[in-house]
Parts: C-alpha cells; sequence; structure tokens
C-alpha cells in the first residue's frame, strides 16, 4: 500500500474519532510539537545536551521568554530532560529523552524532505502570488 492511501486511511480513523483534539495524537502532538521554535530546539539537542545560553545562541531569534516555555512545553511531553546541577548559581542543561530521540528519525525524514521541495515551494508561492 503506497503512502498516500495509508495517510488517507489513517485520517480516517482520525475521523471517527471526531478530530478530537484530546483522542486525536496526531492533532494533539502536533499542537504541541508542530511549531517552528520546538522543532529547531530538538534538532539543536539532537546533537547533544545544551545548556539554556547555548540554545538560545543556537536559534536566535527566539526570546527568552518563548526558549523557556518551549523547552518546559517540551520537558511536559516528555521529549526534553531538564537536569539542574545544585551550583550557584545553578547550572541547566537540557537534552533529548530517549522518547525525544525517537523523534529524530521521522523528523529527519521532514527536514530531507524540506530541503528537497524548497525551491519548488517558494516557486508555486511566487506563482500563486503573481497570479493573484
Amino acid at each position: 500500500m503506497d503512502a498516500c492511501t495509508r495517510l488517507g486511511e489513517k485520517f480516517e480513523g482520525w475521523q471517527a474519532l471526531g478530530l478530537d483534539e484530546e483522542r486525536c495524537p496526531v492533532r494533539n502532538l502536533l499542537d504541541q510539537i508542530g511549531d517552528r521554535w520546538s522543532i529547531l530546539l530538538i534538532s539543536a539537542l539532537a546533537g547533544g545536551p545544551k545548556r539554556f545560553s547555548a540554545l538560545a545562541r543556537a536559534v536566535p531569534d527566539i526570546s527568552k521568554r518563548m526558549l523557556t516555555q518551549t523547552l518546559r512545553t517540551l520537558e511536559i511531553s516528555g521529549f526534553v530532560h531538564r537536569d539542574v546541577q545544585p551550583t550557584v548559581p545553578p547550572s541547566v542543561t537540557y537534552s533529548l529523552t530517549p522518547l525525544g530521540q525517537s523523534f529524530a528519525a521521522p523528523l529527519l525524514g521532514l527536514v530531507d524532505w524540506a530541503e528537497s521541495n524548497f525551491a519548488t515551494v517558494l516557486e508555486a508561492r511566487a506563482q500563486a502570488k503573481r497570479a493573484a
């Protein structure tokens, strides 16, 4: 069975659940990790544990507030582990949990697809803009 057929069947299953945010696994998870910051932070942590300041440098256009909020959401969802060392001041390191690491392979597939098709998507957008 090809990917489009399988995906269509899965969507029908989600529809049977009413696409309910609590019961639909895709909607539920994408609501929490589908934003641009989560994907970038998971990608940054795929290279190994990092401190808050290193993550802030790795994603320079994220505000400290949004970085904190996104890391907290990823931690609550089980993707990121927060390790606090009892130093003065406290030293905090973030790393991917086994769940976060298991997300690396499907995320890499999405990243590879995005890199391969980025020019095509930009061209489609430009054509749509010209036609409007």
